[in-house]
């Protein structure tokens, strides 16, 4: 797959990522919002360091300015 997540976009999911985690593990704890969390904090995570966001493809979205 080509790389569609530029810097910005990157920065951008690892914070959400972060932040996500952050909640899930202190503020909500546990529960259906507690796993939202954590599935919102993994493929934030997983998509900044692959640089590669499916949703993007079939909307031909690309953030990388590096094409």
């Amino acid at each position: 797959m080509k790389v569609n997540v530029g810097g910005s976009d990157r920065i951008i999911r690892l914070v959400i990522a972060v932040v996500a985690a952050l909640l899930a593990a202190f503020v909500v704890k546990s529960g259906a919002l507690a796993i939202v969390l954590w599935i919102v904090a993994a493929i934030m995570l997983l998509t900044a360091v692959v640089r590669v966001c499916p949703l993007y493809l079939p909307f031909g979205i690309n953030t990388n300015k590096r094409v």
